[in-house]
């Protein structure tokens, strides 16, 4: 039994619902002779990977829906060895190289020099290079991408890159030349609205377009988040009602909460406290950079007007020195212990200069 976000997963260009005039050019590229180095990024649940397996689908076939999954091992210069899981099929490979953490470089040049050196069983009939999809490409290291600037250039006769990001800010622009950028924006609610009403008449239930409406909103416009909520909402009660709440995830109701206790006291204990909860949502595989976003923006919608600024200014800092740095809790906690020094004086600060006014 698979999630709906899987089970509808569109398996051709031709079928996507959004988007479809990009979607057709893409259809062209694949069917043109030169294949370029493709880099397609954009906001989390835009559809990049469905639109890569869509592509990948339409140079190979059905077979690229034939994967498996692999573990290869790579070993660094100080005979260290590195495990990686891959998703394969006979046609590509797919990875997140940044898992390897400071040794990412070696994985990709080993990687795709593997894949390089082997041809396709009927080069005839079939596409003569195979491609590797690599994920999570902004968070590679620069070492790791210049490598792979120049792996890019060696092997280009026997294997095509899709490279696939969030944002292209943490490219290297020697990489993003060699490649054709796809930006794949994000689905409008209107047009999450009518894909989570086609799915649920897939599924054969019945929902209201208030309740759809509901949905979209809480989505942040993220498909992906979209078909999970509704999904959940099914599971928890149906037949559906108007009023009925959206559960949103455990994890940010968790980071609500975290927010709130910061702003509630500022003392060591505090920052202990906080210290554990955000280990809590590291060990339980949330994303830093996640975690960071989720922080600060439940602070901003709490604390003064007059802070903002300076509160945006100190987690821009702290996230740029979380990306350059590898123990990522050190950074989310700096960031707190600041945020409480700030809104501390702040707070001082205002009962000082009202008591100061009811002197007078």
């Amino acid at each position: 039994m698979s999630l709906w976000c899987d089970k509808h997963r569109p398996k051709e260009l031709g079928l996507l619902d959004y988007h479809k005039e990009q979607a057709e050019q893409l259809k062209k590229l694949v069917h043109s002779e030169d294949f370029p180095h493709l880099l397609v990024y954009g906001p989390n649940g835009a559809g990049k990977k469905t639109r890569i397996m869509c592509a990948l689908r339409e140079l190979y076939g059905p077979g690229v829906e034939k994967l498996r999954i692999e573990r290869q091992q790579f070993e660094t210069p100080s005979k260290k060895t590195i495990e990686m899981t891959t998703l394969a099929s006979n046609y590509h490979i797919e990875v997140n190289a940044s898992d390897a953490g400071i040794y990412d470089r070696i994985v990709i040049q080993e990687m795709i020099k593997t894949i390089a050196q082997t041809n396709q069983l009927d080069a005839q009939t079939q596409k003569s290079f195979k491609v590797v999809v690599l994920t999570e490409v902004d968070k590679l290291t620069k070492d790791a991408q210049h490598a792979l600037r120049r792996t890019m250039e060696k092997y280009m006769n026997t294997c095509r890159l899709i490279l696939c990001c969030n944002s292209t800010t943490r490219v290297i622009p020697a990489v993003r030349s060699r490649c054709l950028s796809l930006r794949v924006p994000a689905p409008t609610n209107d047009q999450i609205v009518l894909i989570i009403k086609q799915v649920c008449k897939s599924e054969g239930i019945s929902i209201s377009q208030d309740l759809l409406n509901k949905i979209a909103a809480k989505s942040n416009r993220n498909l992906r988040r979209a078909m999970l909520l509704c999904e959940t909402a099914y599971i928890s009660h149906y037949p559906f009602t108007n009023d009925q709440e959206i559960n949103e995830p455990d994890w940010e109701l968790f980071l609500r909460e975290t927010a709130r206790q910061i702003v509630q006291q500022q003392s060591v204990e505090r920052i202990m406290q906080t210290r554990d909860r955000l280990y809590e949502l590291l060990c339980h595989c949330i994303p830093a950079d996640l975690i960071f976003k989720g922080l600060l923006k439940e602070l901003l919608l709490i604390c003064d007007g007059q802070l903002k600024p300076q509160i945006v200014e100190i987690a821009a800092d702290m996230e740029h020195k979380m990306n350059l740095g590898d123990k990522q809790i050190f950074y989310l906690e700096a960031f707190v212990v600041k945020f409480m020094s700030v809104y501390k004086k702040y707070l001082e600060s205002s009962l000082a200069g009202s008591f100061g006014q009811a002197l007078k």
